[in-house]
């Protein structure tokens, strides 16, 4: 039996702001946050990439069987931006977000959250001539 779902996964998207600037530019400690908090959320990393900037400042990126985790940070602004998605559950999505953030004690945290693909009726049909024509 199929299991039923009313969409395809959670994506969090989150501006941290009022981050100690020193934790945004060590990149061993961000990669280990970011694989840390994917292996409690019971997430599946396929593969993770990380770059240290000069003169300062990370980027990195975690691929997920279930999506992604994505963060960059602008340590001269003590500003992170933090993404995300996961098609699990939605608990998965949440603890790996919630462990990251606490990592980078934010003095103020700005987050939006999607549902992604909803699916119902009037959603289940790509009408492809409406896409074409926005590309």
């Amino acid at each position: 039996m199929i299991r039923r779902r009313d969409n395809f996964g959670i994506h969090i998207v989150s501006d941290l702001y009022g981050c100690d600037p020193e934790k945004l530019d060590n990149i061993k400690e961000i990669k280990k946050i970011i694989e840390t908090a994917i292996e409690k959320a019971n997430l599946t990393k396929i593969k993770s990439h990380f770059h240290q900037f000069e003169p300062y400042g990370v980027t990195g990126f975690a691929l997920l069987s279930e999506s992604h985790i994505a963060v960059h940070t602008w340590p001269e602004y003590g500003y992170v931006s933090l993404d995300v998605y996961s098609c699990g559950t939605p608990d998965s999505s949440f603890s790996a977000h919630k462990r990251i953030v606490d990592f980078f004690k934010p003095s103020k945290v700005s987050t939006n959250i999607f549902k992604r693909g909803k699916l119902d009726e009037s959603y289940s049909k790509t009408n492809i001539e409406t896409v074409s024509q926005r590309a």
